[in-house]
């Protein structure tokens, strides 16, 4: 947290509004043109196509100045794992052209891969800021190609760095950048993506000094006090306009080899008092043996997310923005993990960002719409490509249905809300990079809640294998629903349907089973071999076998029966709701021609009172 407020003090250099708005778009444009650079220079398809990144700039006191983001939640963890490395390398140890690098989960916010690197700043000899960058890379040596779904403690998820310089007065440390490559399977890759973050962080340093040079030190740093200063007293205002009170989420996670009454537990309860606002996550499970533990620096950064999109949404990020927020979760807690615990599959972190919204939407009903799908469903595939002879990852995220609200429909296909910057691979890219061919990509009929307000589709992808090729598959809300508001439904839950060869089961290990999921017996979208629904799975997949990724649907709002029939009607004939759904969930008959059946809607509609 910062040491300003609504009423400190500015420093002593008076600065003009225009001057401080000038300072601040440049801030925001120098953090963007960082984007650009990582983009354009990285090696792997998840920086430059999927943009699962983050980049931030700050001050000489690590108070968040600007961001570009990539992956909405690195942001808030990039503050987090900057204090915790200034803090162990030591600030006095830092000097012009050193570049740290850090990926020790309890401090750095995420897993091992997600690692984050970052620059500090010099100007006049001086240190004025910190360029940070965080990316995914392919892999640091831990035990599995990819993902790694079974780890039970830290050290079987790769190489840990807990902020060691990569460059030292700018000059590349070639016995650590040794040691990257050699514990790396995909070592070419890995570099070059550190390559693109150097650059990038070196493109954030460059501007930020140019601005010192242009307006000097005294100038520069009365504006960013006053942009931060601006920022508090615009979220504190905020806070204040919504109602006091506590209200609580809980959802669950599948968790691995659990049975349906044992699911790992997670609740957050949110408090407004005045200006104050509390995300508390004491209620959810105590760490597990599982790779789902959630360090606390995202345990902070999804509540940041959380918390501006109902306060200061339209408004470029700062530190004084998240001044009125408190985040607590005990020690040992899944969303505080401690040494050991694993955490290399963080999606607990992703699905307790629709637990808070469920705990919103109880305060604010009229501006936080329905659960959405609630999961990212990620495809990885992995392996050697059969045409280069290279090893390869190559991940996909897929998009979920977003939530009903009281103004309007959810929208279909969109990526979820950790992830909002966030693409998908194009097709074209992917078939070229794996040995694969899409099936089929469509909006998945039926997926979104019925309601006033309908929730949005998920999205049906079918991959075909062309050659032997490992897979596996991230997801970690199948066994239970979201939910709907004021009447709504919720949408259709997430699903992985595999169509496999006889001997599946000596190749394939699935990790959370789905057997008892209903799926229309109609659907023939995998119509050959041994159908099996699964939620994480890893193994070895044969040619002509499939994987169907099935995304979940958003939760409608309010009562189906008040929808407009001509809006079901449409909804039937553009293919988001079947003829049979439309008279199930909406009571509306459609005749032979597609009209409305009006006589019959109305009997279907009838409410009978006892």
């Amino acid at each position: 947290m910062s040491d300003t407020g609504p009423d400190a003090d500015v420093t002593e250099t008076a600065v003009d509004a225009a001057t401080v708005e000038v300072v601040r778009k440049y801030l925001t444009s120098a953090a963007t043109e960082m984007q650009r650079t990582l983009i354009r220079t990285a090696y792997n398809t998840i920086i430059y196509e999927i943009l699962d990144f983050g980049i931030s700039l700050y001050d000489a006191e690590t108070n968040l100045i600007a961001d570009s983001p990539g992956l909405p939640v690195f942001l808030g963890a990039n503050d987090y794992g900057l204090r915790k490395s200034v803090d162990h390398v030591g600030e006095q140890n830092l000097n012009p052209g050193d570049i740290v690098l850090v990926n020790y989960p309890y401090w750095s916010s995420t897993h091992t891969l997600d690692v984050l690197v970052f620059m500090p700043v010099f100007y006049d000899d001086e240190l004025i800021g910190y360029a940070t960058s965080r990316a995914h890379w392919l892999d640091l040596g831990a035990k599995d190609s990819g993902y790694v779904l079974d780890s039970t403690d830290i050290h079987q998820e790769g190489m840990i760095f807990p902020g060691t310089k990569v460059y030292k007065n700018g000059e590349p440390d070639e016995e650590i950048h040794d040691l990257i490559r050699f514990n790396s399977r995909i070592p070419d890759k890995v570099i070059g993506d550190l390559n693109a973050q150097v650059a990038a962080l070196r493109t954030g340093a460059t501007r930020l000094q140019e601005l010192y040079e242009k307006y000097g030190t005294d100038v520069v740093e009365s504006c960013i006090e006053t942009i931060i200063t601006h920022g508090e007293r615009s979220a504190r205002d905020a806070v204040r306009a919504l109602p006091d009170g506590s209200w609580t989420g809980v959802d669950y996670a599948d968790g691995i080899y659990r049975e349906e009454d044992d699911l790992i537990r997670l609740e957050a309860e949110v408090t407004i008092d005045g200006d104050s606002f509390t995300v508390d996550f004491s209620g959810s499970s105590d760490q597990v043996d599982e790779p789902l533990n959630i360090p606390i620096g995202m345990t902070q950064s999804i509540s940041k997310l959380c918390f501006k999109t109902v306060t200061t949404p339209d408004e470029d990020s700062n530190a004084g923005q998240y001044e009125p927020l408190d985040v607590y979760a005990p020690e040992g807690n899944l969303y505080n993990a401690t040494y050991p615990a694993p955490t290399f599959t963080i999606w607990p972190g992703l699905l307790g960002i629709n637990v808070i919204y469920e705990a919103l939407a109880k305060a604010l009903p009229e501006q936080v719409p329905a659960s959405s799908g609630g999961d990212v469903c990620d495809i990885m595939l992995y392996g050697e490509h059969p045409e280069t002879g290279r090893q390869f990852v190559e991940a996909n995220n897929e998009g979920v249905g977003w939530g009903g609200s009281a103004d309007h429909d959810g929208q279909n296909a969109l990526m979820h809300m950790s992830e909002t910057m966030v693409r998908n691979i194009p097709i074209e890219v992917f078939e070229n990079k794996a040995p694969i061919e899409f099936d089929r990509l469509t909006l998945r009929q039926d997926s979104g809640g019925a309601g006033k307000h309908r929730g949005g589709l998920g999205i049906q992808r079918d991959f075909r294998f062309t050659h032997p090729v490992g897979a596996l598959s991230i997801v970690q809300k199948t066994k239970t629903e979201g939910w709907g508001l004021a009447g709504g439904h919720p949408g259709a839950r997430n699903v992985v349907a595999l169509d496999l060869a006889d001997d599946w089961h000596d190749r394939v290990e699935v990790l959370v089973d789905n057997d008892d999921l209903y799926v229309d017996e109609g659907d023939d979208d995998v119509d050959q071999g041994d159908r099996k629904y699964a939620g994480m799975f890893r193994g070895t997949f044969q040619p002509g076998e499939v994987i169907s990724n099935r995304s979940g649907g958003g939760g409608g709002y309010g009562d189906p029966y008040e929808r407009d029939p001509e809006a079901v009607r449409e909804d039937v004939l553009d293919g988001y709701v079947s003829r049979e759904a439309a008279r199930a969930e909406y009571g509306v008959a459609l005749t032979d021609e597609d009209e409305i059946d009006r006589d019959e809607t109305e009997n279907l509609r009838r409410r009978i009172d006892e």
